[in-house]
């Protein structure tokens, strides 16, 4: 619809209108899903409007049709209640107002809910978003519970009263929502992610009562599926009673069968903390207690040993070993003494035998030059020559005079 126009030559509204009309009365007709969140049918009137919106997003379409197109399903169709309608779009040129003109009116039948939602449950299972090991352990203690539940209902009740029973210094941030109805899964997904982004918060519950597969449908929304399973914190599931089953236990970090059960699993008994407190301590003390008494056990046997009664018998004993060795030792080292003393003495008496000086004791003189040089022949000195002659007793000088 491309036009030619500019801020001096612009076209009328009713110009702009008129063709907007007549591009949408181009459009052919369509199936469309929602749910009636208004509904008007005026006495007399030939026409009822309708106001359809998506449940999962905050957007909305005017419906009108003849009284007896919506006569057909007035029994089972009101405010509220999911419809697939045949119609073709409309542009009401006065109002610049988008409708459409319905010619059938279907209701969404609970089977075809329940398989919808099998169909959905298939496609996240497949994307892994109820996968075990995307599951996260809920802290012992949370000092700071997010509660997003219905205004003044029981759920909220009940949450709040058996968690504040069993812990009385537990927190809450609670976020009043819309748990039914075309509101509930924009405003309970605002909630989770609100409570997800306070840094505080330890833990999300998501509570409702009990209610029809139909009550129940926003918490098996496929956008609050994924707000949950894109949480940093853990989120418990408290929707209805035991046997409904949303989609939103599947993702969360656990399901709790009712909104009391949920206040047990997240917050721990104070006095049942106390009693296992004190199990702990008693069994702490009688583990010591036992550690102590064996203890004792071991050093009064230590004690009674003879070694202990009378430690300088151990010395005792050991000095007689060492006066043995001792003993020993001396007699050993006086062998060695004696046969060493033996063998000086014979190498004594053999060295006396064989030195020059016990030749010289028998009578024998060793005759020496002036020099000191030993006369071994006659040949060796001439006559007239002073000599020395060693005797045992000392020495004598002597001359050689000539043979005759």
């Amino acid at each position: 619809m491309a036009l030619n126009t500019s801020a001096d030559a612009p076209l009328p509204v009713g110009e702009v209108s008129r063709l907007i009309g007549g591009w949408i009365n181009r459009l052919g007709a369509v199936w469309v899903e929602g749910q009636i969140t208004q509904l008007s049918r005026r006495p007399g009137a030939g026409v009822v409007f309708l106001t359809l919106r998506d449940p999962s997003h905050d957007i909305s379409v005017g419906v009108t049709c003849y009284r007896q197109v919506f006569d057909a399903v007035a029994d089972v169709v009101s405010e509220g209640a999911r419809v697939v309608v045949h119609a073709k779009p409309e542009w009401y040129a006065p109002r610049g107002q988008l409708s459409l003109r319905a010619v059938e009116i279907r209701p969404v039948g609970i089977g075809e809910l329940l398989a919808r939602l099998e169909q959905l449950k298939r496609t996240l299972a497949s994307e892994g978003l109820f996968a075990l090991d995307r599951k996260r352990q809920l802290p012992f203690l949370p000092q700071l519970v997010g509660l997003v539940v219905g205004r003044a209902s029981a759920a909220e009740r009940d949450v709040l009263e058996n968690a504040r029973r069993r812990w009385p210094a537990v927190r809450f941030e609670v976020r009043n929502v819309a748990v039914q109805g075309v509101h509930a899964v924009p405003q309970v997904v605002r909630a989770v992610r609100e409570l997800d982004a306070l840094p505080d918060v330890d833990v999300i519950i998501v509570a409702r009562g009990g209610g029809s597969v139909e009550d129940l449908l926003p918490f098996s929304d496929e956008e609050l599926v994924r707000a949950v399973a894109q949480c940093r914190t853990p989120v418990v599931s408290a929707i209805g009673h035991e046997p409904d089953a949303p989609l939103l236990d599947l993702v969360a970090d656990l399901r709790a069968s009712t909104p009391t059960d949920a206040a047990k699993k997240v917050v721990p008994d104070v006095g049942e903390e106390l009693d296992r407190v004190r199990m702990l301590r008693d069994r702490a003390r009688r583990h010591v207690r036992g550690l102590v008494d064996r203890e004792e056990r071991g050093l009064a046997g230590m004690l009674a040993r003879p070694w202990m009664e009378r430690p300088h018998r151990m010395v005792d004993d050991r000095a007689d070993e060492v006066d043995a060795l001792l003993h020993r030792s001396r007699r050993v080292l006086g062998h060695l003494l004696d046969r060493a003393d033996s063998e000086l003495s014979h190498t004594h008496a053999r060295v006396v035998a064989l030195s020059p000086a016990a030749t010289l004791e028998r009578g024998y003189a060793v005759l020496q030059r002036a020099g000191g040089e030993v006369v071994r022949s006659p040949g060796e000195v001439g006559p007239g020559e002073d000599l020395r002659a060693r005797v045992a007793e000392g020495e004598l000088h002597v001359t050689v005079v000539p043979r005759t």
